[in-house]
This record gives C-alpha cells, structure tokens and sequence, in this order.
C-alpha cells in the first residue's frame, strides 16, 4: 500500500471528528480535497473505511484497524520528529495538548507567552471534557495532559503547578453579597447550579459539605463553568467557581464572590503524563515554562476578591493554606 503521511493525518481527523466537514476547517483545507483524499487512501486499501447511516458516518472494521494504525504511525512520526529536535537543541516543531474544558480562562495566556518565547513551536491544543482527556492521557496522545482532579491508582507522573482558588459566588445583588464570615450551613439553604457528577469543582464542594455532615440536592446540573457563570448572573442560583474565570465579570459588578466560612478552596491545577514517558525537549521545556511562570496569575485572580466583604477569603487565598485535598 503506497498512502502518504498526509492522507493518514486527513483518515485520522476526519475519523476523530466523523465529520469531513470539521476535519477540513481544522486542517484548512476544502472538503472536496479531504474527500479526495480519503478515496485515495481506500483505493490504496482495497475497502471501505467508512460507512454512511443517515446524516452520520461511521468506520467500518477495516476503517477502524486502519485507525488504529494511523494513530501509531502518527505518534511514532511525532515522536521522531520531537527526538530530532532534541538532538538538534532546538526548542522547535510539535507539542501535543489536552486540558480540561475549565482551563480555558487561563491555559491560551501561558502557551501565547511560550510562543512569543519559541515561535517554532507547533502547538495543537485540544480542549475537552474530564473524562476524554483521562482517555486521552492512558492512550498517551499526548506530549502531557493538564486537568485539576487527577485520576486514581494507575502509574502517572504529576506536576502541580497552578492554584485553583474556588469561591461561591451570587449575583450582585443577591442578600448575601456583602455579608462577612456566612455560615455554611445557612449558605447551603439557597439554590445551586453544580457541575456534572465526576467535575473536580464539583467533588471538592462535595468533600466540603460531607466534612461538616451537609448536603445539597443541585437546582440545575450544567455542563461547564460559563453556563453556571451566566446562570448565576441571571439569578437562577449560586455556584461554585475558579477565580480564574472571574476577572471580567468581578470587574464590572455583575457577580459577587461571598465571605464564606471554609472558603475558598485551594486545590491545584496538574501536568500530567504517563510514569516513564520520555518528554521532547519541546514538551519538556514547556512543562518547566508553566511550573515557573504560571505562579503570578494567582495573584492577578486575586483581585476578584476586593471587596470588603471578601477581606478574609482574600487573605486566605493568599497565605499559605495547604490545598483542598485531591
């Protein structure tokens, strides 16, 4: 079979995504010249790799070995690619990334600084949920993964770097905004939007609560940080939230972060990769970046809590009070 690298990495996106549409936009390409491709690659085959039902495609036994395949010559070509480098010195060439969907708010800051630093560098930076980038880090897809609540048992090395401050938060308006040192007992009596079940936000209030024998039924479940954030602004209830995805909206008064007795909770944000894994000089250089520089973000999140009625969660947040468990 005589395919090219370039239709693997065509087969392989148009395969993730099962969408020749979205595998085009994200290899800037037009979808005719996928489709175009991805023929060739089956012509090259000898059978189908993909099946349609309906709207949806789907891979057929043989598209999903040659899947398989793909994934492994691609890595390996990475792999090569990164050894290279290294032997050349040069900071330069791939950097492959998953992070958890709630690193948005600070994530792009520190890589965009990394590649003003190391303009060479080709970063792919894949934002997903919890559970796929646990997938993601035991395929070892990636250079390393970065996520708050680390997975359980298995043979990972871990790289604590940046605190995740979380503090409840209502509208502005709200009777408690303004109030000092509320008791967490009279707080749990409002309504609250949560994150889904296996959030790492969500199991650190969780662990909060069943330490002081408290529990509380969620007004609404929602899938991500912003719905809870705008939730809460329209008044639908409290959230829990990282001072990170705050600074606008603390800026301008529509969210107010409250004087809570236990908060808030320091838990910390972790690069994460399989035990053994041999980083490239890229991955490794840009591992150290974060563990260096990502600290001063802390306190420009910090100045969410400048109000009054905050002065104590302020200093909290800023001594040195260990970590919220993990």
């Amino acid at each position: 079979m005589h395919f090219t690298l370039q239709q693997l990495k065509l087969f392989e996106s148009v395969a993730r995504h099962k969408s020749y549409t979205r595998a085009a936009e994200e290899l800037h390409l037009t979808q005719p010249a996928v489709s175009i491709q991805i023929k060739r690659l089956e012509e090259q085959v000898g059978m189908p790799l993909f099946e349609k039902v309906g709207k949806k495609i789907f891979l057929t036994p043989t598209g999903d070995a040659t899947y398989q395949a793909a994934l492994d010559i691609l890595q390996r070509v990475s792999e090569l690619k990164g050894q290279v480098e290294t032997l050349k010195g040069e900071v330069r060439g791939p950097l492959q990334l998953a992070v958890v969907t709630s690193t948005k708010y600070f994530f792009p800051h520190l890589l965009g600084l990394f590649l003003k630093k190391y303009p060479a560098v080709e970063p792919r930076l894949i934002f997903t949920n919890r559970a796929r980038v646990v997938e993601r880090l035991m395929d070892n897809e990636d250079d390393f993964v970065v996520m708050g609540q680390t997975p359980e048992g298995g043979h990972f090395t871990k790289h604590p770097f940046l605190e995740n401050i979380l503090v409840a938060v209502a509208p502005a308006d709200h009777p408690l905004a303004g109030r000092r040192k509320i008791p967490l007992e009279e707080l749990v009596r409002e309504r609250f939007l949560e994150r889904e079940t296996g959030s790492g936000t969500r199991a650190a209030f969780d662990r909060l609560l069943h330490d002081h024998g408290l529990r509380i039924e969620p007004y609404m479940e929602l899938g991500s940080a912003e719905a809870i954030k705008q939730g809460v602004i329209a008044g639908l209830g409290l959230g829990i939230l990282s001072l990170h995805s705050l600074h606008l909206e603390c800026s301008n008064g529509k969210l107010a972060v409250l004087d809570v007795e236990g908060f808030p909770l320091k838990r910390r944000w972790h690069a994460v990769h399989l035990e053994g894994k041999t980083l490239s000089l890229t991955a490794r250089t840009f591992l150290e970046f974060i563990l260096a520089e990502s600290g001063q973000l802390v306190g420009n999140d910090c100045n969410c809590l400048r109000a009054d009625s905050a002065n104590d969660a302020l200093k909290m947040a800023t001594t040195n009070r260990p970590p919220a468990r993990e």
